[in-house]
């Protein structure tokens, strides 16, 4: 804060002197710079404050370089100092200023016009700050200007396109990590003969890709990824470009030739681009197929980004000829047909994206002669057939994904060779079998291990324990058996666990429970018995609990996670009670007429089956009907009243109860009879058995 005061002072005496006479050469420039520290609000790195320490000559202060003999001020480098503030409009004061580096700090507020005064400016970097507003106009009067960067901002508006066309000795334009819309400013007439970079990724410029790019032709740096640039990928622009490297036009809105069909004319105009290393078209929705002569462009190509579009038909098989090519991405499409076995003469390939496609057939055993191959990710294809043992021959793999195919057989024991893979996936296919000792003996697995709804079976290995590292392990969906092994309290690293959806038994093990970043613990649909480890209670990392659908029992515990899981983690366990809502709470007494009910149905169904006997005794003998039925009814029933001390009920009483044995009310029946509800008179609720008569016959 004194520092601060002080310079306000130094700058109002400068101001008196101001105005007795107009500064002069080295004077202006030192009066320029302190008006450029007075608007900085903080200076972590005291660069600025070390300025008036090290005394009236400028040449000496930090970050500022003079002309060795004019003593004039030629380059002011504040870069990464961490200043905060705005830039000051009295910076277009340092007539003599070549560059004007001050990236990489906090400044905010708008890029001051004044700059464009700067006549001898070549290089200008005001990138990773917080500056807004558009670009000012005035930078195009910078026609010496070669470097400029404005990148990481927050700039808007439409680009000038005096920058474009006025700035004639431009080779880097980095405008990009804003919010800058509009077409690219960049006329047919203009002439940008030595712009070797323009990078424009992350703003939003639309329109078409502007011809006048041929004009360009030392262009090495393309970069206008995440736009929404639109029309149709050019044919005439890039065959200008000999010396053309990177090409980045990935997750803009372009199509490609004939209706979104044809891709050939794009690719052809590339053969001319010999240079070419990266070439990224991800994200546009490209329609058509993959032109054989792909594998007529550079030799170079060390990457090839074609994902996230909608290319159909087959991978050409001379793509093989890209032998420098170390990344090939061709997910998310609607490719067909099998994969070519000469992808293995890629020799350098190193990842392999050709997920999320409808490729058939059966994986290529010779992909296992790619030496260097560290990433191989097939999945959600159709593809079929066994997983190669010769996948166990890449010494580099470190990421195995070949998960939602219709791949069967058993699982290479061989893929424990493999030892740096990180993550393997084979889930959701039709593998059988067992997990081999070896592959779960892959302490290399970092990341998960994946062999979900498969139709694997037996026991859990005990080798699961040496994956100490491992942060998911998901077993689910399948028809594993057995105990789940306590050595799994061994894999410290755990952050989930599935295991749901198979035939496990027995226990789960407090060693389970006691893992010390566990976040999720998935055992639902199994056999598992017996009660909650108390470990479980004194986890503090556990999210996500599931254990329904099991035969646990026992008291469920009310503090730690259990504090805030509902019943639907315990549902399916009928020995489990606890305060959770929606389950039965433990020890609860049952109510009196549970207790009441079974006699009462006794009784009445006694008395039920005297009548049904004597009804059926009845139409064997009607003479003797009426007499038999009422003396041998009413002296039982009044036998049973007076053990049991009921009211007698009458047959008529029955079957107005029943309304006359309506199948409505019937509850239930066996082998001896039926069992019917009913209402008596007085709102009382009853059940009557009644016996079939041809029971006794049986």
């Amino acid at each position: 804060m004194a520092t601060l005061l002080f310079l306000t002072l130094v700058l109002s005496a400068f101001a008196m002197a101001s105005a007795a006479a107009p500064l002069q050469g080295a004077s202006r420039d030192r009066a320029a710079l302190l008006s450029f520290a007075s608007a900085i609000s903080s200076d972590p790195s005291g660069a600025l404050a070390g300025w008036v320490s090290l005394g009236s000559d400028a040449c000496n202060w930090t970050g500022v370089t003079c002309h060795r003999l004019k003593k004039r001020v030629v380059q002011l480098d504040l870069s990464g100092r961490g200043l905060r503030g705005v830039i000051s409009p009295a910076i277009g004061n340092l007539s003599f200023l070549v560059v004007l580096d001050v990236s990489g700090n906090s400044l905010s507020g708008t890029i001051p016009p004044e700059i464009g005064c700067l006549s001898r400016l070549q290089q200008l970097s005001l990138s990773k700050n917080l500056l807004v507003g558009s670009i000012p106009v005035e930078l195009g009067f910078l026609r010496q200007l070669i470097y400029l960067d404005l990148d990481s901002n927050r700039l808007s508006g439409r680009s000038p396109r005096t920058l474009f066309c006025n700035c004639t000795s431009l080779q880097y334009v980095d405008l990009s990590n804003n919010s800058l819309s509009g077409e690219i400013p960049l006329a047919d007439e203009c002439r940008l003969p030595g712009l070797r970079f323009l990078l424009l990724w992350s703003n939003n410029f639309e329109g078409p890709i502007p011809t006048a790019l041929s004009n360009s032709s030392m262009l090495a740096w393309i970069d206008f990824e995440s736009n929404y640039l639109s029309g149709v990928l050019p044919s005439t622009i890039f065959d200008k470009m000999p010396f053309l490297q990177f090409l980045y036009l990935s997750y803009n809105n372009l199509s490609s030739h004939d209706a979104n069909t044809n891709l050939t004319p794009f690719f052809a105009s590339l053969r001319n681009c010999s240079h070419l290393q990266e070439l990224e078209l991800a994200g546009n929705n490209l329609g058509g197929h993959i032109p054989p002569l792909i594998g007529d462009i550079s030799i170079n190509l060390v990457q090839l980004h074609l994902d996230d579009n909608a290319i159909s038909g087959p991978i050409p098989p001379n793509i093989s000829n890209l032998v420098n090519l170390t990344y090939l991405n061709l997910s998310y499409n609607y490719l067909n047909g099998s994969i070519p076995p000469d992808l293995s003469r890629l020799r350098k390939l190193e990842r392999v994206y050709l997920s999320n496609n409808l490729l058939s057939g059966d994986i290529p055993p010779s992909l296992g002669g790619i030496p260097r191959l560290g990433l191989l990710d097939i999945s959600a294809n159709m593809l079929t057939g066994s997983v190669p043992d010769s996948l166990s021959d890449l010494s580099q793999l470190r990421r195995l994904m070949l998960h939602k195919n219709h791949l069967s057989g058993r699982i290479p024991a061989s893929l424990g060779n493999c030892i740096n893979l990180e993550i393997l996936d084979l889930s959701y296919n039709r593998l059988t079998g067992r997990i081999p000792g070896d592959v779960a003996a892959l302490s290399s697995l970092k990341l998960y291990l994946n062999v979900s709804a498969n139709l694997l079976e037996g026991p859990l290995p005990m080798e699961l324990s040496k994956m100490d590292m491992i942060l998911a392990l998901d077993l689910s969906s399948n028809n594993f058996s057995g105990a789940i092994p306590p050595q799994l309290g061994s894999c410290v690293a755990l952050e989930y666990l599935n295991l749901s959806g198979n035939a496990l038994q027995g226990t789960l093990p407090s060693s389970v429970g006691a893992l010390p970043y566990l976040q999720v613990l998935d055992l639902s649909s199994n056999r598992l018995s017996g009660t909650m480890p108390v470990s479980l209670q004194a986890s503090v990392s556990l999210e996500h609990f599931n254990i329904s659908f099991n035969n646990f029992s026992g008291a469920i515990p009310t503090e730690g996670l259990f504090a805030s899981l509902t019943a639907d983690s315990f549902r399916g366990n009928p020995g489990l009670c606890g305060s959770i809502v929606g389950m039965p709470s433990c020890g609860t007494k049952p109510a009196r007429w549970s207790i009441a009910l079974p006699i009462l149905l006794t009784v009445i169904g006694t008395a039920c089956i005297i009548c049904l006997l004597a009804y059926s005794l009845v139409r064997k003998s009607r003479t003797c009907w009426c007499s038999h039925r009422t003396s041998h009814r009413q002296s039982l029933i009044a036998a049973e009243e007076q053990k049991q001390h009921h009211p007698r009920i009458s047959y008529r009483q029955l079957v107005e109860a029943t309304e006359g044995f309506a199948e409505s009310n019937l509850v239930g029946g066996g082998r001896f009879g039926h069992v019917y509800k009913g209402t008596l008179p007085d709102e009382t609720r009853i059940a009557v058995k009644v016996l079939d008569p041809k029971c006794g016959e049986r």
